[in-house]
């Protein structure tokens, strides 16, 4: 769906039918510990990034709204865990690099210069 920024994001969600209105980040609902969500957080958010950059299946992405210095402003942070290898992701934007190389079609990348 898309977001107040105008980016596609897949844990977006928005229902203004018939009177109704509701937004909400369904990634941020997952977590108690993270401030609560507002349409303008959508302005800054790496998640419409990452989902259009990494198709990978087996990433789970886990995000958090904090507040910055002084509690001035507000950051999404987002960390990212492989559920095929079980374990964290170091870059959200590239991926699981375990899956990437097991993946047959992915093999030209990943050959040398030397053959």
């Amino acid at each position: 769906m898309r977001t107040p920024a105008g980016k596609e994001c897949d844990f977006y969600y928005e229902d203004f039918h018939r009177g109704r209105s509701k937004q909400e980040c369904r990634l941020i609902r997952r977590n108690p510990d993270s401030e609560p969500w507002h349409p303008d957080d959508c302005q800054t958010c790496p998640v419409p990034d990452i989902l259009w950059a990494n198709a990978c299946e087996y990433m789970t992405l886990h995000g958090e709204i904090k507040k910055g210095f002084l509690g001035f402003g507000r950051k999404m942070t987002v960390t990212a865990t492989c559920t095929k290898h079980e374990g964290p992701i170091e870059d959200p934007m590239v991926g699981c690099p375990e899956w990437h190389t097991e993946r047959t079609d992915l093999s030209i990348f990943f050959q040398s210069d030397e053959e």
